[in-house]
């Protein structure tokens, strides 16, 4: 038998939420413990498009919403923390773009929303033009608009490490993840067979946290999914691009983000409305047409004759709304030493943070220190999917 273990928090999930997590509670003195069943990153992490929004996009329809006003200091938390001087040092992090932009095609319905964007959120949009737009939209041929946003596009996998780092001694590879109850109360959790006891059990594993309560024998918090079909495509002839295209409703046509590849190109990452609704019935060869047209409609002198291609399916996972609906912040439900909590988006894992450093302040749970653990297996990172599919 394992030895076991005690410690303050025991995080499940090695995503964005519990590697942020882990590294703010090691850093305030607490014992922490994260136990990841697949690789770190490897679920919804991994398959962002690593944009720290600051509510742009949420007001594309002229009007601040709830999401846009809860998100709005996370481009400032997150440059912090990228300077090395913010709640987690995290200099060395790979940035890969100061901003991220809107970009409006030229049409009407695009050039309104463009400027009831700028207006609804003033300070955090400044039109752009010449030499200061995105290399990829400094063509002759380029008639729209372009807004630079307050926010920024970071490195995933390369903030995976380092928070992975941050982590310490304190990461476990675990297979099997049951329940250890004494009394008839939830006091730890048994990890392939080792008994981890501690103060507060945090499960934030996306998706996964659906069949963590199942196996604790809950159904509350209840969990929706949001199925997102993205778009992958490499190219020697693409060029940085990370921008919001503009249509006529309340969503971005198009969300196109760039990420280096292991053989030195660029890999373009497009999401927005093309990636939901109809974009999630069709299937791969479907949506990668339909993006073919996307671009040669948007950017018509990119040269995609050599481009390779490849589709990716995500299932963002959420606590359960009416209508399912997007949620505004980070979620934290409480059921005794029992925390599950979701992000709701990569930008948002300050939050989700803050909501248990709430909880512990309340009930006056104390860091204990962190005395050494044993050696325990480590779970692997994951890999970004584009250096999967696009082979």
């Amino acid at each position: 038998m394992s030895q076991a273990l005690s410690t303050d928090v025991l995080i499940v999930g090695g995503g964005i939420a519990g590697l942020w997590l882990n590294a703010r509670l090691r850093r305030a003195g607490y014992a922490t413990l994260l136990a990841e069943r697949a690789s770190l990153g490897g679920g919804q992490t991994v398959k962002s498009q690593g944009i720290i929004h600051g509510g742009a996009k949420y007001a594309l329809h002229g009007a601040l919403s709830g999401a846009s006003e809860a998100i709005a200091d996370m481009p400032r938390r997150w440059r912090a923390a990228l300077a090395g001087s913010g709640e987690l040092d995290l200099s060395g992090v790979s940035l890969l773009s100061e901003a991220h932009y809107l970009w409006s095609p030229g049409t009407l319905a695009g050039n309104l929303a463009g400027f009831f964007a700028s207006k609804a959120v003033r300070s955090r949009v400044d039109p752009v033009r010449g030499d200061d737009l995105p290399a990829a939209l400094q063509h002759p041929a380029f008639k729209g608009r372009v807004y630079r946003l307050n926010e920024l596009v970071v490195d995933v996998p390369s903030l995976i490490g380092r928070l992975a780092e941050l982590a310490g001694d304190g990461l476990l590879a675990a297979r099997e993840i049951v329940p250890l109850h004494e009394g008839g109360e939830l006091v730890g959790l048994l990890v392939d067979g080792r008994a981890i006891r501690a103060r507060r059990i945090v499960l934030c594993a996306g998706q996964g946290n659906a069949g963590l309560l199942a196996a604790l024998g809950l159904d509350r918090p209840a969990m929706q999914t949001r199925p997102l079909h993205m778009v992958m495509l490499a190219a020697p002839t693409l060029k940085p691009l990370y921008a919001h295209c503009l249509g006529g409703g309340p969503k971005p046509r198009l969300t196109v983000t760039s990420h280096p590849a292991a053989d030195g190109q660029w890999v373009w990452y497009l999401g927005g409305e093309l990636a939901e609704a109809e974009g999630v019935a069709r299937d791969a060869s479907q949506q990668i047409a339909q993006a073919r047209r996307e671009l040669g409609e948007l950017l018509p002198w990119v040269d995609l004759g050599e481009a390779r291609w490849a589709t990716l399916r995500v299932d963002r996972a959420e606590p359960a709304q009416s209508g399912l609906t997007r949620p505004d912040n980070a979620f934290l439900a409480e059921q005794g030493r029992l925390l599950v909590g979701w992000p709701t988006k990569l930008a948002l894992a300050p939050d989700l943070a803050d909501r248990v450093f709430a909880n512990l302040e309340r009930d006056a749970i104390r860091p204990s220190g962190q005395p050494p653990l044993p050696d325990l297996p480590r779970p692997p990172r994951a890999l970004p999917a584009w250096e999967e599919l696009l082979q």
